[in-house]
């Protein structure tokens, strides 16, 4: 089993900025991606990005330019700097992690308002 702790959730103005981490911990073997993915009130899961083995990622184009997620390969940890923050980013957060398997954290809330 793969254990995902994630941090770094909070209240924040608009136009403020929030940094999130996952640290991946457990029996990990292989590593394919991990990813956020948020959840807002009444909506339905969605990707917000996503980095491969390699380097390369993917975002959601509500966050491009705004958002930016980066992988510790050492520690096993993702990260997901968010700058600009709108209101429409409130949600939980959500990390994930593919190996040979798919894990999934607990979420942390994310929640933007004056």
């Amino acid at each position: 089993q793969v254990q995902l702790v994630e941090s770094g959730g909070g209240l924040v103005q608009p136009g403020g900025s929030l940094r999130l981490s996952c640290a991946a911990s457990g029996s990990i073997f292989s590593f394919n991606s991990m990813g956020w993915y948020r959840q807002a009130p009444g909506k339905q899961r969605e990707l917000v990005a996503i980095i491969f083995t390699g380097g390369a990622v993917n975002y959601a184009d509500s966050v491009k330019g705004r958002f930016t997620i980066s992988r510790d390969n050492a520690e096993n940890t993702v990260y997901l700097q968010m700058n600009s923050l709108k209101p429409e980013d409130t949600a939980v957060y959500y990390c994930r992690f593919i190996g040979g398997a798919v894990y999934w954290g607990q979420g942390t809330q994310v929640t933007v308002s004056s």
